[in-house]
């Protein structure tokens, strides 16, 4: 079995190094090794690189560019381009022989054979790294079966159509000729076995585009004149004496081919490095470029060596080692003719065989391991059979679901894509007045009852209210009256129409009663500060209204968030509304309230009227951490009662006062997490700003809440990826495309549930539909497998008896 090694290059310089990680394992599947290293700052490099390509450009060799920039220096000597390639290849090899990059040179060395078949694949973004001849390391020159190929960091795998065919169908555009003879290369192809080659001599752009988008295409050949512009690295090519296209102009037309099977492009012309940077976009197999101006001869014999090896069934990887080395006899005339194939490789895809690109559906073998094909009994999963194992398995999830069993994964899975939501602006409209443990450490000698004293308080409303705040809502408990020495306090608490205070209603979980409201606001004037937890503790919905029971200290039916909230709408004349179905109206929001099977909460019943809790994160934790992540700008009580608090913060605002202070335990579990990876716990105050927070922003701006589909819309969710995980496995015979496949949809999957997510606010289930793609799919596995066995039973039986 082969082996494939990573080579990744990080971000970096050659000014300050780059970050290296290496990865080694068995062709078809995961890594067994990984281990990081570095390369050391070496400006030297591309200094003699660029030195080397001047020299090499002014030897004036026939070749096959243009449009590159004009050297100005004398015409260079074939002893000068010696020279300085023995130079940099000593310099080069020095610099992969650091002790910073000794790590990843010594694990090579140790899991790697000289007779493995070792594919090399280097991922780097940097344009001067892909140029660097990375044959030359002596590493490589060790495993005379390795070949290194180019690749981009990012990369995807492209559904194709599968196509069958007894020929390879190969388009071959023969551009620009001038000066040079592309009449071999076509001479070259035409000696190819088994080729259906469409030649295109000097085409016009629009018959390019045209054949490109009519047919199956498997290989695109170019040869004639290419170029890549430095100053962005987009390559070009020449198709006739007058016309000229980059990759770009072909995006649609190239990307039609590649979804119709388009597997290879070779292109045997100047200067192409720029061309695979822009093919990388689409997501094609592989790429053969040049890395430099190619002179005519070498071009050819390239062509020549390399199509013999691949058709004689050597891999691409090493089709293209033997042409390239096979160069060598050309050096004394051409120098650094070894210097100029390279592949470019879409990691997701596997590497060519000549032979596979035209076996026919006869030769194609039926079982998943790939053995003895069953010559009379069909392997095939059966439409039907599909249909009613993925029906049985989005049953069997549906009703595992329903107990309860898979709540805890969902939640864990519904946290993570909440995490990697881009974070949002504070919400102005806020301001959170913070008691922290220095403030009640203050107010000592004031001998309060809780966290505020009654003189701190009536300071604190006297000063905010002379900025005309909109609203104030007090997140502390005051179950007793406030003191005879501060009346004017029990006045305002009384009279003011713009003070909202809390208690808590019964709280039937613990056991315990509730909290008494503050004795001189009426019931008008209050609101709840009950929140609905899940069984890990976690803040996850927003509780709006509430019955209480009869026998609770607490009577108002609504949270304090909804309060606040209604009476900074109220002023915009925005009016609550009820829907006779049962649905909120608030200004844009209109809602109704969540239920029992609303996402991953099946199996529990919801109480009272509540909504998913929208978070409003702010993307990173403050520095304090008992400030949480704050959702709207906040003060504590010292810098207010010291004169730092700015009116314009204050006027036509929502205040929420709350405490901080760690020693009264106020805070609450959030589906977001520390730098530590623990759940982010943040004060209480900090929690009925977002939830005030969520109320504004979708009555007046459109925020939408958190929703999920009803519950046949989830069920055919399920179904259409159970389905899909089956009918993988019916189509794709091999493991190895299987699991490739399946990798593909995971990852689908789950970038479809957080589009959702971020697109529409909509959380659609996650785990469900995973474990119904992987169990179908090894129920179609198993299926096959044994309906494998018995058709060579009965085949076995069948050849006996004849």
């Amino acid at each position: 079995m082969g082996k494939l090694v990573i080579l990744k290059l990080g971000e970096g310089n050659f000014e300050q190094g780059f970050p290296v990680t290496l990865q080694i394992g068995d062709e078809n599947a995961r890594p067994i090794v990984e281990i990081t290293g570095a390369l050391p700052p070496n400006p030297e490099i591309p200094r003699d690189y660029h030195r080397w390509q001047s020299i090499y450009r002014n030897l004036r060799l026939p070749s096959r560019p243009i449009g590159l920039p004009k050297e100005h220096n004398q015409v260079s000597t074939l002893e000068d381009c010696q020279r300085v390639t023995e130079e940099f290849k000593v310099r080069f090899n020095t610099w992969l022989a650091s002790d910073s990059f000794r790590p990843i040179r010594e694990k090579w060395l140790e899991k790697l054979m000289v007779a493995d078949n070792i594919r090399v694949l280097l991922q780097t973004k940097d344009f001067r790294l892909q140029k660097l001849p990375w044959h030359l390391w002596d590493l490589l020159e060790r495993y005379p079966q390795a070949e290194i190929a180019l690749s981009a960091p990012a990369y995807e795998q492209v559904n194709r159509i599968t196509t069958t065919s007894d020929k390879v169908k190969i388009l071959a555009i023969l551009g620009n000729s001038q000066g040079i003879d592309t009449k071999t290369d076509q001479a070259l192809l035409n000696l190819l076995p088994n080729a259906d080659i469409t030649f295109l001599v000097e085409p016009q752009c629009q018959d390019l585009t045209d054949q490109l988008w009519e047919q199956h295409w498997q290989i695109l050949f170019f040869a004639g004149h290419s170029s890549t512009q430095e100053t962005n690295e987009i390559g070009k090519i020449y198709v006739n004496q007058t016309e000229s296209l980059t990759i770009s102009q072909l995006k649609y037309a190239l990307r039609k081919a590649v979804e119709r099977g388009l597997q290879l492009a070779i292109f045997n012309s100047c200067d192409g490095l720029g061309l695979a940077r822009e093919f990388a976009d689409l997501h094609i197999p592989e790429i053969i470029v040049m890395r430099e101006p190619v002179p005519d001869r070498v071009a050819q014999q390239f062509l020549k060596y390399f199509l013999e090896a691949f058709a004689r069934g050597n891999s691409l990887y090493l089709a293209v080692r033997e042409a390239r080395e096979r160069l060598q006899g050309l050096e004394n005339q051409f120098p650094c003719a070894t210097w100029l194939p390279v592949i470019c490789q879409n990691p997701a895809e596997m590497p060519l065989n000549w032979g596979e690109l035209f076996r026919n559906a006869r030769n194609i073998p039926t079982s998943l391991s790939e053995t003895t094909p069953v010559k009379r009994i069909t392997n095939r999963l059966g439409f039907s059979f599909l249909l009613l194992i993925s029906m049985a398995m989005t049953g069997i999830l549906m009703g595992v679901r329903y107990s309860g069993v898979l709540q805890p994964l969902e939640l864990s899975a519904f946290d993570q894509l909440l995490r990697l939501r881009p974070p949002e602006k504070p919400d102005s409209r806020l301001l959170i007045v913070t008691v922290t443990e220095e403030d009640v450490q203050a107010q000592k000698q004031e001998k309060p009852q809780g966290s505020l004293s009654d003189k701190s308080l009536a300071q604190l409303l006297e000063k905010l209210e002379t900025y005309q705040p909109q609203v104030i809502g007090l997140d502390i408990y005051r179950d007793y009256p406030v003191s005879k020495d501060y009346p004017a306090l029990a006045e305002r608490m009384r009279k003011s129409d713009r003070f909202v205070a809390v208690c808590q209603l019964d709280d039937s979980q613990a056991g315990k009663p509730g909290v008494k409201p503050p004795p001189e606001v009426s019931s008008v004037g209050l609101g709840f500060s009950d929140i609905a937890v899940d069984s890990d503790n976690v803040v996850r919905r927003h509780l709006l209204s509430l019955m209480p029971s009869p026998s609770s200290p607490c009577t108002t039916q609504y949270a304090l968030s909804v309060q606040l909230a209604y009476r900074y709408l109220d002023a915009k004349g925005i009016q609550l509304q009820f829907h006779p179905d049962g649905a909120w109206q608030l200004g844009k929001l209109r809602f109704k309230p969540i239920e029992s099977h609303t996402g991953g909460y099946q199996g529990i019943d919801a109480f009272g009227n509540q909504i998913l809790l929208n978070y409003r994160s702010s993307g990173s934790l403050e520095a304090i951490p008992s400030a949480g992540f704050a959702n709207a700008p906040h003060i504590t009580l010292g810098e207010v009662l010291t004169g730092k608090l700015n009116a314009n913060t204050v006027k036509g605002k929502i205040v929420i006062i709350g405490t901080t202070a760690e020693t009264f335990h106020d805070y609450w579990l959030t589906p977001y997490t520390t730098p530590q990876g623990k759940l982010q716990a943040i004060p209480g105050v900090f929690l009925q700003a977002q939830m005030v927070s969520q109320l504004l922003s979708a009555a007046l701006d459109g925020r939408p809440l958190l929703w999920t589909w009803p519950l046949w819309g989830e069920v055919i969710w399920i179904w259409g990826w159970s389905f899909l995980g089956g009918l993988l496995t019916a189509y794709l015979h091999r493991f190895t495309y299987i699991s490739l496949a399946g990798g593909i949809a995971i990852t689908s999957l789950y970038a479809s549930c957080f589009a959702f997510l971020i697109a529409y606010s909509c959380w659609v289930p996650l785990i469900p539909a995973m474990l119904a793609l992987g169990g179908n799919s090894l129920i179609a596995i198993t299926y096959l497998n044994i309906k494998f066995k018995i058709n060579n039973k009965a085949n076995l039986k069948y050849e006996t008896h004849r």
